[in-house]
Order: C-alpha cells, then sequence, then structure tokens
C-alpha cells in the first residue's frame, strides 16, 4: 500500500510524517484492495478562529469505491487524529455490510445492518440540507488552482454559479448507497445502471433512504410518475433463499 501525504499553505514535517505513517498502516486490516492512501494538509489563511485553521483529508484509492475523510483544527496532529476516526469508521461500516449481504446467509434488515450509524438531522427540507452539503463538499474539494478572484467577481455580479463534471459510471442504486456512506455524505448523484437515467440517493427519516431519478417522458405526458418501495439488497436476498 502506497501512503502519499502533502501539505497546502504548512509544511509537513518529518515527525508528522512519522506519526501518519504509523496509523495509516492500520488501514490494510479493514480495507486489504486498498492500494493508495492520499493525506492531505491545508492551512487555512485569514481564518479568525484558531481551532479551525488546519484541516487533514485523507481518502483511500482502491479497486472499490474511494473513501474519504476530513476533519479541522487548530493543530494538525489533533486534526489528523479526528480524521483517521472518521476513515477508519467508515472502512468497518463498509466491511460489516459486505459481511451482511455477501455471505451465505439471509442479509439481515438494513435497520439492523445500519443501526450504528449517525443519524442524520431532519429538522430542515431536502433541498436545504442538500444545499449545506453541496456547499461543504466544494471547500473540502477544492483545489486551489480555480480560485475566483472576490473583488473581480463583485465588479460583474454578485451571484456566481461554479461547474463541476465527474465521471459518472452506471451502478446500482444499492450500490450507490453504498458509496454515499463511504463518503460520508447525506446524497450521492449517480446514473443508474436500471433506467440509465440521472438519479439521487438521499438519507431519510429512521434509517431508510429515498432516490429521486430524471425522466424526461414524465414531462412530456408519455409516462406516468412512478413510485415504489423495496428493501436494500433485495436482489441478493431473493438469490440466498433460491440458494
Amino acid at each position: 500500500m502506497e501512503f502519499m501525504i502533502s501539505g497546502r499553505n504548512v509544511a509537513v514535517s518529518d515527525r508528522f510524517r512519522e506519526y501518519a505513517e504509523e496509523r495509516i498502516a492500520k488501514v490494510e486490516n479493514l480495507a486489504n484492495k486498498v492500494q493508495r492512501v492520499d493525506a492531505r494538509v491545508t492551512k487555512q489563511p485569514n481564518v479568525r478562529e484558531a481551532d479551525s485553521s488546519l484541516t487533514v483529508e485523507l481518502t483511500v484509492v482502491g479497486r472499490g469505491p474511494v473513501v474519504r475523510a476530513e476533519a479541522t483544527s487548530g493543530d494538525k496532529f489533533a486534526a489528523f487524529d479526528l480524521a483517521y476516526a472518521k476513515l477508519i469508521e467508515r472502512l468497518r461500516r463498509a466491511s460489516d455490510r459486505r459481511k451482511v449481504h455477501h455471505g451465505r446467509h439471509t442479509p439481515v434488515a438494513v435497520r439492523i445492518a445500519t443501526a450504528d450509524l449517525d443519524t442524520v438531522s431532519t429538522s430542515e427540507p431536502l433541498h436545504v440540507q442538500l444545499e449545506k452539503t453541496a456547499a461543504e463538499t466544494e471547500a473540502s474539494t477544492d483545489t486551489g488552482n480555480e480560485e475566483i478572484d472576490a473583488a473581480e467577481a463583485a465588479e460583474d455580479c454578485p451571484v456566481l454559479i461554479r461547474r463541476k463534471v465527474f465521471p459518472g459510471a452506471p451502478m446500482s442504486l444499492d450500490d450507490a448507497v453504498d458509496n454515499m456512506e463511504l463518503v460520508g455524505h447525506d446524497f450521492y448523484l449517480f446514473v443508474d445502471s436500471a433506467t440509465g437515467a440521472p438519479s439521487v440517493v438521499y438519507r431519510r427519516r429512521g434509517w431508510t433512504y429515498g432516490v429521486i431519478t430524471l425522466d424526461s417522458r414524465c414531462a412530456e405526458g408519455t409516462e406516468d410518475i412512478k413510485e415504489e418501495t423495496r428493501p436494500y439488497r433485495a436482489s441478493e436476498g431473493s438469490a440466498a433463499k433460491t440458494a
């Protein structure tokens, strides 16, 4: 397993590198298909709060889905420990789901398999939660190479729209749920392999999930709007019963 560490606006000392390498070595015990782990330490300029000036982002890259975790603190060692704890927890959840849903026994209910997951607030409308999560994702994945000069932008228009295009390999709804949990988001945009349509899966109350699918035929009146409910990994459950 390869480990790469980099710093943005902050120097990465040998002591910190050794500290990180010692802990990252344990990742292979939870994810044996890991090929590389990337760690990025970022110092935010002009931050008033001293306890939120350093951010550590950890990314696990392998043959499976990408797993990310990040944390912020005034000390890079503390930020690393927080991000590392989140990363280990997400890897454990993924490992537990594989044991539950790929074993030779009938899968348990999703509410039991995901009972240890963090709850999500439902006091706000879904679109508000999506906007907040999108803003957090934008902040965590910004490479710094596309920063917009605020003074220049203000001369034209106070409202800015940034477009980002990501690879969209088709996947099943169940795989989209797994990927959403691995990256720690409240929603996940994907292309549904069953329909070929762009869709978004999101968390709902009581450890259930929802999915919204776009279909231009509904707008044209040629197709009725459809709603359905099914168990998580329903096809695997049927296969286990048949076997």
